[in-house]
């Protein structure tokens, strides 16, 4: 009897992504019968015939278009390989998309993807505050190459976020060029600030552009399991694979995924610029998806709890989760519309400043002092100084990046040893 490894279903029963990640996309009998995928560690591929080769070319490289029922044969690794299939293909399960594409990191997603969709001329916006390395790329890289960028902070209402993808449609239009991206990270970096994506989108339709630009939404913070947001009208979505997909701090690595038409561009550029991800890091993140929503989860249950104590301490000003009590009814109307869960990276504004957030970042004795989350491992970060330290003084004001910000990733440890370690570090503020 053969077995279909590309279906999702059993009979007329839909299977769960996390059934999915169990097999979906691999044949065992075509890899000497192994339960797991082995790691294809090679860099190029032998065609069973010349014909085939120059087949596979001519889509590569977009000769011709592909056939409904053509795969891609492989060729070599700085385009395709079989670890990067299997992954690309069970990634793709989580958020509904057409496609996915892995990176060498998150950035290399980030990067990529917007040379693919601009142009010299072209204007992109973007919501702020976001990861250090995107707005360093928009503010410092794109505009090297002619592509304007523009950046709003009053984006968690949705009148105001309108306002400003039109003004940057205007702008565009005097450059000569168009606007190529409206670009949104949320929950925001590290603020926690939710965008409302349908409001984005629809903004982005009214302008009746010909060539609409895409909304571009980076998920890392909540995605794959807590936001969807290709159902709330994003063309595109970026991850960073190293946070919680791999979820164990030993890779990096990064995603997009989504419409067809604009993946194929994507792929085109990954090809030509080689920022493709390599085979052991595919395997390991295939590996990864088979606990992703196990960990995420435990992480999700242990940052609400922490949450729940840390809100009211003598020691805090604020807590701030993704659409929790502390936020505003349109960011709480925000969180029920578009989100499944908080996740489990908060951050807290301490009272006092630096001097004060040293202080309890040093006596921390289980969480880590280091940038990056979502891992198993809980996690404590000072942006104002580190991720997010090329910020002005200005920029940090507007985005409410103060010098008593704490970022805690938190991971699946038990919660009660979290809690003790978290009190105990705000006692010697």
């Amino acid at each position: 009897m053969t077995r279909d490894h590309h279906a999702r279903t059993l009979g007329e029963h839909p299977l769960a992504p996390e059934t999915l990640m169990m097999g979906y996309g691999y044949d065992p009998t075509l890899s000497e019968g192994s339960i797991k995928p082995p790691i294809f560690q090679t860099s190029t591929f032998v065609f069973r015939s010349a014909e085939d080769g120059k087949r596979f070319f001519e889509v590569a490289y977009g000769l011709r278009e592909k056939d409904p029922e053509e795969a891609l044969g492989l060729i070599y690794s700085r385009i395709n390989n079989p670890n990067l299939e299997i992954l690309e293909d069970r990634l793709a399960i989580w958020d509904g998309a057409d496609k996915a594409l892995v990176f060498s990191s998150g950035m290399a997603a980030i990067s990529t993807t917007i040379l693919a969709l601009s142009r010299p001329n072209d204007v992109v916006l973007y919501t702020a505050p976001a990861y250090g390395g995107t707005e360093y790329l928009f503010d410092r890289i794109l505009p090297r190459m002619g592509v304007e960028t523009v950046s709003v902070t009053d984006c968690g209402n949705a009148d105001a976020l309108a306002t400003a993808i039109r003004a940057a449609a205007e702008r565009a239009t005097v450059r000569g060029g168009r606007l190529a991206a409206v670009y949104v990270e949320t929950p925001a970096n590290p603020t926690n600030q939710l965008i409302d994506l349908q409001a984005a989108a629809t903004a982005i339709r009214a302008l009746d552009q010909a060539d609409p630009a895409p909304l571009v939404v980076d998920n890392t913070f909540l995605g794959p399991l807590w936001q969807k947001p290709l159902e709330h009208g994003a063309d595109l979505v970026l991850y960073s694979l190293t946070k919680y997909v791999g979820g164990h701090s030993d890779l990096i690595a990064g995603a997009c995924m989504g419409r067809a038409d604009l993946m194929g561009r994507v792929a085109e550029m990954r090809t030509i610029c080689g920022t493709i991800t390599d085979p052991h890091t595919a395997w390991l993140l295939t590996r990864s998806l088979e606990t992703l929503h196990i960990r995420m989860e435990r992480s999700q249950a242990n940052a609400a709890e922490l949450v729940r104590r840390l809100r009211g301490h003598s020691r805090i000003e604020a807590v701030l989760d993704a659409g929790g009590a502390e936020s505003s009814p349109e960011q709480q109307a925000i969180f029920a519309r578009q989100c499944l869960g908080a996740g489990s990276t908060i951050s807290v504004r301490l009272r006092g400043g630096e001097a004060e957030a040293f202080r309890m970042l040093n006596a921390l004795k289980l969480f880590k002092l280091a940038v990056s989350l979502g891992g198993t491992e809980s996690l404590a970060s000072h942006p104002s100084s580190t991720t997010h330290s090329d910020y002005s003084p200005e920029a940090k004001a507007r985005c409410g990046i103060g010098d008593n910000l704490v970022r805690l990733s938190v991971g699946i440890e038990n919660v009660e040893d979290l809690f003790a370690d978290l009190d105990q570090a705000l006692a010697a503020i």
